[in-house]
């Protein structure tokens, strides 16, 4: 008898690398406008946090990426759940909504608050898909992890677990100086197997479109 495959038993899983940027805060949104599209979506926010005792809260020790990247460690406890919706601010600088929205107007404060109530509601409906991790890095005051050793992070994260897409904000670099110079995304995308999606500032259609839809 010939098996037949049924896509809902197919598990789409996707990373959203969050920083708590006006980029990642396009990216969420745009996340969650593909999981209200895609029901077999699952999604997993990350997180790289640094902490100066990130070894004593570890739950999983993290493998060596490279020699002068060795403190890496994944599933750290904070002791409380994260929630995405803390990675932005409650009442945002005009320079942070700017970077979000074209508009410089007082009314760019308002939307920001619907689009962040909007996403919110979108990811609470669909919470039993969405799970949180975190990577911990074991730093000192002086010393600070470099772009390329975070992206070796992510991308040593993703390959050790199903992922078939992962979802970044981008600060819309497009030139060959941009490349040059580096991001955090662009590493990504330039070494990551897997499919890189970057997401630049939501343009106002794209913004009007995700709030005037009410498809639950």
């Amino acid at each position: 008898m010939k098996e037949v495959f049924d896509m809902n038993d197919f598990k789409y899983n996707v990373l959203l690398f969050s920083d708590g940027s006006h980029q990642a805060f396009s990216a969420a949104v745009y996340a969650a406008t593909l999981l209200k599209k895609i029901p077999n979506m699952y999604l997993t926010i990350l997180q790289v946090q640094e902490s100066d005792d990130g070894s004593q809260k570890a739950e999983y020790s993290w493998l060596e990426l490279r020699p002068k990247n060795k403190r890496y460690y994944w599933g750290c406890s904070t002791g409380e759940d994260f929630n995405w919706i803390n990675s932005w601010p409650a009442s945002p600088k005009s320079d942070w909504v700017k970077g979000v929205l074209d508009e410089s107007e007082l009314g760019a404060k308002n939307q920001y608050d619907k689009i962040l109530s909007k996403t919110n509601e979108i990811f609470m409906k669909r919470r039993l898909n969405i799970k949180h991790q975190v990577i911990c890095t074991n730093t000192s005051i002086s010393e600070k992890i470099d772009i390329s050793g975070k992206a070796d992070a992510i991308i040593d994260y993703v390959t050790k677990n199903p992922f078939e897409l992962i979802i970044m904000g981008s600060r819309g670099r497009s030139t060959f100086k941009g490349f040059l110079v580096g991001s955090l995304a662009h590493t990504v995308l330039n070494k990551s197997p897997l499919p890189v999606l970057l997401i630049k500032k939501l343009p106002q259609d794209y913004i009007d479109s995700f709030l005037s839809d009410t498809e639950s």
